[in-house]
């Protein structure tokens, strides 16, 4: 597996406990190497060589996103309230919700080109979330990127 992929998958984990525990986003980066650490993180033996993973074992493009992502977190969800028609924030999914916000992030603050980010994260709806969820998540990042080339 991919490590930036690994790392969007770690952003989501952290961005939902965050989400459904109101702590601030570093007990909540804590917490979850905690669990890592607990669970002996096999994945970590697997990537010796990535470049975004210091040799202390943290995940730098995870934290990069997560911290990101929960700063801009006000603005990134009038941007989802906007596109997403029917839909309040609060009656979302928990995982789509932090989906669209982790993406929207990524989009509009990395480098990476918006379809890659698109593409990873229906990806990671495929895999935590369900089939509703993928066309409902890929309609809002397809309009909000529209709304950004413009």
């Amino acid at each position: 597996m991919a490590a930036r992929h690994r790392s969007r998958q770690r952003a989501l984990q952290v961005l939902y406990q965050w989400d459904m525990t109101k702590r601030p986003m570093e007990e909540t980066i804590h917490a979850f190497y905690d669990t890592l650490r607990a669970e002996g993180a096999p994945e970590a033996a697997e990537e010796p060589d990535d470049e975004d993973r210091p040799s202390d074992g943290r995940d730098a493009f995870m934290e990069e996103l997560v911290n990101g992502t929960s700063a801009m977190a006000p603005d990134i969800d009038h941007r989802i309230s906007e596109k997403s028609a029917h839909w309040r924030l609060e009656r979302m999914p928990i995982v789509d919700r932090n989906i669209l916000r982790l993406a929207i992030y990524e989009m509009s603050r990395q480098d990476t080109p918006a379809a890659v980010v698109i593409d990873e994260a229906l990806e990671l709806a495929r895999q935590f979330s369900g089939d509703e969820s993928v066309s409902f998540i890929n309609g809002v990042l397809d309009a909000i990127h529209k709304e950004s080339r413009n």
